[in-house]
């Protein structure tokens, strides 16, 4: 069986240094297990996907920037029968952020959110009122890696809201309150494999910022979380990533409540090197998919 571990074509817009390693480590560790694996560039017109028998979402860090081309070759994958993990229904599905309202609709718990779809116009001051909170953070329905992310106050409402009303003539957007909680407590991150749990972190912010990607400076802390923490991120795994070969659950707890912040199922950091048995877990699910 061939096997394409699914990357993109790095012009040097992300910091991708982290991501590199993981992938050079995980592609090496599925080597040694006698995978016939190879690292293969999404939107690489050369590829003949037919090739392969198996393709795995790993690191295709550009696709929100490549929407409409990323659905495309979606649906190339799905009319030449190549197998997807994560499975095509869900990556399409997983890849705007309104699917959060269909988790909430089960049922879950998420961040508070409005979205923004196909309005000429937004006044962002009214939200502080509605969310009941001095300070927003607004974000592309489609995006990742904190692109064209703002944190809105008072002082800079006006400015938000000029950049805002040019973007959203092209894309819709979300709106949620910031949460303190971020850079309190920071913020968690669950890692399944094929529905098991593998392992968690909690990710900080440097000072002076609200992002915390390790590409923009953030810490990561590995955690031992009790059962029920575990059951809880289980819950949004158990409904929405069926057949996944990882999931990581993302969010942060409010007066003692998990709000889930993204459910990535498309390109996450899985922080492999946080324990060198997350490997052996990554190929285990791995097998159990093929």
């Amino acid at each position: 069986m061939n096997i394409a571990l699914v990357t993109y074509l790095d012009k040097g817009a992300y910091d991708s240094a982290t991501v590199e390693s993981e992938d050079d480590k995980l592609l090496n560790f599925l080597k040694e297990k006698g995978l016939n694996i190879e690292k293969v560039i999404w939107n690489d017109q050369n590829v003949n996907w037919e090739d392969y028998s198996l393709a795995i979402l790993k690191s295709p860090w550009d696709y929100f920037d490549l929407i409409g081309e990323f659905y495309n070759w979606l649906d190339q994958l799905e009319a030449k029968k190549v197998k997807l993990l994560n499975p095509i229904e869900i990556v399409r599905w997983n890849a705007n952020k309104q699917y959060l309202q269909e988790i909430e609709a089960a049922g879950l718990k998420i961040t508070p959110s409005f979205f923004i779809q196909n309005q000429k116009g937004v006044d962002l001051e009214r939200f502080f009122e509605k969310f009941n909170t001095n300070k927003l953070i607004v974000k592309p329905c489609v995006s990742g890696g904190a692109k064209n992310t703002f944190k809105v106050t008072l002082d800079n409402v006006n400015e938000v809201n000029q950049k805002l009303n040019l973007l959203i003539q092209d894309e819709d957007f979300i709106i949620q309150p910031f949460l303190p909680e971020i850079l309190e407590s920071g913020e968690w991150s669950f890692i399944f494999f094929n529905g098991v749990y593998s392992h968690s972190l909690i990710k900080h912010a440097k000072p002076g910022d609200f992002r915390v990607q390790p590409a923009h400076g953030g810490s990561v802390h590995p955690q031992k979380p009790s059962e029920e923490l575990i059951a809880t991120a289980q819950q949004y795994v158990t409904l929405f990533a069926t057949d996944c070969l990882y999931a990581r659950v993302d969010g942060t707890f409010v007066n003692g409540e998990f709000l889930l912040m993204e459910l990535e199922l498309i390109e996450p950091f899985l922080f492999l090197n946080t324990d060198l048995l997350n490997y052996e877990r990554y190929y285990m699910a791995l097998e159990e998919l093929m």
